[in-house]
């Protein structure tokens, strides 16, 4: 398929390149500056030409005595006769030379005619007098000839003692000098050349060196493309690695240090996007694995108490004549599966809740006093266990009560599940750090052995699966109470011995750091 001309014409003026882009730009730069660089070097060139040929006029004027210039016996004319002056002088054809009388006439004084002469004004020329008077120095001037050329012009005072004249261009003799008219005259001598060679000299030099700069341009645009080209070379590899990666390579990484600056920032933010988005793969891949592994565990909890109570009921139906304590066995067994799958609910709609977004009542508690609320209901937990509590008193934090209260509950009932019924002993200890309180339920049990310790607050995670049966456990009470902590914004620990038992730590901090409800 042929594109138009006009989207061609578009990549021609911008390119999409990165090389090419890179490439114009700076060739449009450079291009720019030598054309800056060209034209202030014909004006400066062409400033030098025009001062340095007023210096070399001005010295030819010098040498020139008046007395050769203007004959004598043609000044003493009166002035109402007529004035023909006899030029007396060759000068080249691109010079003109002339006197300028007392009223501002020009005269000429060459006797060549190819070129015209400029005439400035009366008071022109009388500014020019009194710059001279004044001992300031007369700047050449350029002024179009009767041709209409430019001509470089430069003045010198006609001023000769056996040529006195006027006070200034029009002015009368003083009165009662008694001198006759022309014994004294003040005028100005102009010579003039043209410009135009003088402008061919700075075109020939600005000429050159656009000429000069072109092939310097060209040797530089040959020379240019393999540097930039090389340049150019991290980041293709920066590219390549980019077409390498999808959701199923994330290990790909390029180099960070490859000289240059801007391109090493680019790597290293590269790569830490790669590692981010590998840690949220391996997060999402976790995070399913464990959602795959919560339905599972959440419907084989659901199902054993369901396929008890079904079987019970079963049972019943089929049984025409059945004695009472029968009857009464199933209906307990019914009750108590029916009471686990309740607890089993419960506990992951409160999960569920504490995923979405914590809701705290948080209220200034006394933590130690809560603690001694619930010793009543934790020791007829504990059966025949022994309980024990070292509680420091005045220890008070916003917490939400009621979840706190769960918490406490979900580690004695964990330690009472992992100790034994007679000779097991639980110890809670409540105590302050400064800017957070520490509460900790310890146990004597058999503790946890390492492979178990980092799941331990896993959801439906049981290191025992038959003692958790056995008490009705479906391994939810510590991922719970890790929600409910963090939501206060505190830690729990875990610190075990094998044979010794296991202590878990609750650290709150004592300012409120929860989201209130």
């Amino acid at each position: 398929m042929k594109l138009p001309d006009w989207i061609w014409l578009r990549r021609i003026l911008f390119p999409r390149s990165l090389r090419t882009q890179l490439l114009a730009r700076s060739l449009f730069i450079l291009a720019t500056l030598l054309l800056l660089i060209g034209g202030v070097q014909y004006f400066v060139m062409k400033n030098f030409l025009y001062n340095s040929r007023a210096e070399t006029m001005e010295n030819q004027l010098r040498s020139m005595p008046v007395d050769l210039l203007v004959k004598r016996e043609q000044l003493k004319q009166p002035p109402n006769q007529s004035r023909n002056y006899r030029p007396i002088l060759f000068t080249p054809t691109d010079t003109s030379l002339g006197y300028i009388q007392e009223d501002g006439s020009y005269v000429s004084l060459t006797q060549s005619t190819e070129t015209g002469y400029p005439v400035l004004s009366a008071s022109e020329y009388e500014s020019i007098l009194q710059q001279w008077k004044s001992r300031e120095k007369i700047k050449y001037r350029i002024v179009k000839d009767s041709e209409g050329n430019d001509q470089l012009v430069v003045f010198r005072p006609a001023d000769s003692p056996n040529l006195p004249g006027r006070e200034g261009f029009g002015s009368p003799s003083p009165a009662g000098s008694g001198s006759e008219y022309g014994e004294r005259i003040t005028g100005l001598v102009q010579m003039g050349t043209e410009t135009g060679p003088l402008v061919d000299v700075a075109m020939r030099q600005l000429v050159i060196f656009l000429v000069l700069s072109l092939l310097a341009m060209a040797g530089g645009l040959l020379l240019y493309m393999p540097l930039i080209r090389r340049t150019l070379v991290p980041l293709n590899q920066i590219i390549q690695a980019v077409a390498a990666t999808d959701a199923g390579n994330l290990k790909q990484r390029v180099p960070e240090q490859l000289g240059q600056e801007e391109i090493d920032r680019l790597s290293s933010s590269f790569n830490g996007m790669l590692e981010r988005l590998e840690l949220s793969f391996e997060a999402e891949r976790e995070a399913k694995e464990q959602m795959r592994r919560f339905t599972a565990d959440a419907s084989h909890e659901l199902r054993t108490p369901l396929t008890s109570i079904h079987g019970f009921l079963e049972v019943l139906l089929r049984s025409s004549s059945i004695r009472p304590e029968q009857l009464n066995s199933a209906l307990n067994s019914m009750h108590g599966e029916s009471i686990r799958m309740k607890k089993l609910i419960e506990d992951l709609l409160m999960l569920a809740k504490l995923d979405r977004a914590p809701e705290l009542t948080l209220t200034r508690t006394s933590l130690d006093g809560l603690v001694l609320e619930m010793e009543p209901h934790l020791r007829i937990l504990s059966g025949q266990r022994m309980v024990s509590f070292t509680l420091a008193a005045g220890i008070s934090g916003q917490v939400d009560k009621d979840k706190l209260k769960q918490v406490v509950l979900n580690l004695f009932q964990n330690a009472v599940q992992h100790t034994d019924p007679e000779s097991g002993s639980i110890h809670v200890g409540l105590h302050s750090t400064g800017q957070e309180a520490v509460l900790s339920v310890s146990d004597n049990g058999p503790g946890i052995d390492r492979e178990h310790l980092p799941h331990v607050f896993e959801r439906f995670y049981r290191s025992d699966v038959s003692r958790a049966r056995k008490h009705g456990g479906a391994g939810l009470g510590l991922a719970i109470s890790l929600s409910m902590i963090e939501a206060h914004g505190g830690t729990i620990k875990v610190q075990t011995r094998i044979g010794e038992g296991t202590t878990f730590y609750v650290q709150l901090p004592l300012k409120a750091s929860g989201n209130p409800s």
